[in-house]
């Protein structure tokens, strides 16, 4: 495993300009366990030698730590509580991934038909208005269901109650299908947590002390919807921080639709200089994006330079695509990695806990290092990999404290 004589103090000065520590409206809760157990699944070596040394650190929130759909590891994502959890682990950028109801009302919720695995909507007289009903598991079919954030209106949407992404495939019943949580995560603060709007989580996250990264999720319904068309759609996102005075420097819009990047671009400049587009062309492909190879910069469509000449200034890939393992078995910057900073773009990575326990090699998140992953542990080799190697800007994590522990310790 590839490490490098760091100690916190050399790394001070290793500071970026997303990378900002600063003080924090909302109260910074602390670390919690996770962090010094991580350090202990270590192998022995530098690197752990000076997380080790930093343990009593006073926590400090930093833009490099970055709650992904809040904290939900534990929490039920894009909720206050999750969000609040977040923010008390020192994340200093929070996110709300943005979608629409029937009444075209902007709430966050990861995808827009997501609400028969997010919420208790299969429970309720709601369902009724599921685009497809809960269908119990039969043999070798699955158990299944949809229901969409544009099956309802922004009332309806607000009566429901948030749980732990899951679903049970198994299942014979409502009931049973709304459990499945995953055994490395938990459903102990899933009573009474509240779900949010999108210019609830403005309000929120400001009052945190956080900064903003949104994310504008496709649509499932066809575009335009009605007279809500994609530019609408974009539009109304940036609106919603005008109208709430947000500083545009604060604010890190998403999106993996390259035209919505673009739009933000050519029409809301100060919010377009920071937003990110985010990068899918792992399996993606359309008439502007080609599917690529991370280990291939031929297959690059459109190619770094040429995102960067759009005016693009922030790439985020899954962290496997910035990785990968070089002869003797080391982790080391990708090819995609070193020609996103060749072409100076800023990345930010995600996501980091996503895979829960690493053993068995961390799964789709870690697949172009699995060989090298072998304990929960090797969550900071990469990490330290990612941040002084690639020199990623800002970390999406789903338990934030990890992140921000290895980032005050190194002056992120």
């Amino acid at each position: 495993m590839k490490t490098r004589m760091l100690t916190c103090v050399a790394a001070l000065a290793a500071t970026s300009a997303l990378a900002e520590t600063h003080s924090a409206s909302g109260p910074l809760d602390g670390y919690g366990p996770r962090p010094a157990y991580l350090i202990s699944q270590m192998q022995d070596g530098p690197l752990k030698d000076a997380l080790a040394a930093c343990e009593g650190q006073q926590i400090a929130r930093t833009d490099f730590s970055i709650g992904h759909r809040g904290a939900p590891l534990m929490f039920p994502e894009h909720t206050v509580e999750a969000n609040r959890a977040a923010a008390g682990m020192g994340a200093g950028i929070l996110e709300c991934d943005v979608t629409f109801t029937a009444d075209h009302a902007l709430v966050c919720r990861h995808a827009q038909n997501d609400l028969h695995t997010t919420t208790n909507i299969l429970a309720t007289d709601l369902a009724e208005k599921c685009t497809a009903p809960f269908t119990p598991a039969d043999g070798d079919t699955p158990a299944s269901a949809e229901c969409r954030t544009s099956d309802l209106t922004l009332a309806e949407f607000q009566t429901l109650r948030p749980k732990m992404d899951a679903a049970d495939s198994t299942a014979t019943t409502v009931e049973a299908y709304l459990g499945g949580t995953a055994d490395w995560r938990t459903n102990l603060y899933d009573d009474n947590a509240q779900l949010m709007t999108h210019a609830e989580s403005i309000a929120l996250f400001a009052d945190l002390g956080a900064k903003f990264t949104p994310e504008l999720k496709s649509a499932s319904v066809p575009m335009p919807d009605g007279d809500f068309t994609q530019e609408d759609y974009a539009q109304k996102l940036v609106d919603e921080y005008v109208a709430a005075g947000v500083d545009p420097a604060d604010v890190w819009l998403q999106s993996f639709n390259l035209d919505d990047v673009k739009y933000w671009i050519a029409n809301t400049p100060d919010f377009g200089a920071q937003a990110v587009y985010l990068d899918d062309r792992y399996e993606a492909s359309d008439d502007d994006e080609g599917a690529i190879d991370p280990l291939d910069t031929a297959t690059f469509q459109p190619t770094m330079q040429e995102l960067a000449d759009m005016g693009v200034n922030y790439i985020a890939p899954p962290l496997w695509m910035l990785i990968t393992l070089d002869d003797a078995g080391q982790i080391v910057p990708s090819p995609y990695a070193t020609a996103a900073k060749d072409a100076g773009l800023n990345i930010i990575a995600w996501s980091y806990e996503r895979s829960g326990p690493l053993a068995t090699g961390g799964g789709w998140y870690f697949q172009s290092v699995a060989d090298a992953i072998s304990s929960d542990g090797d969550y900071y080799e990469v990490l330290d990999v990612l941040a002084q190697d690639v020199g990623i800007e800002g970390m999406f994590s789903d338990w934030p404290a990890t992140v921000t522990y290895y980032a005050n310790c190194m002056g992120l």
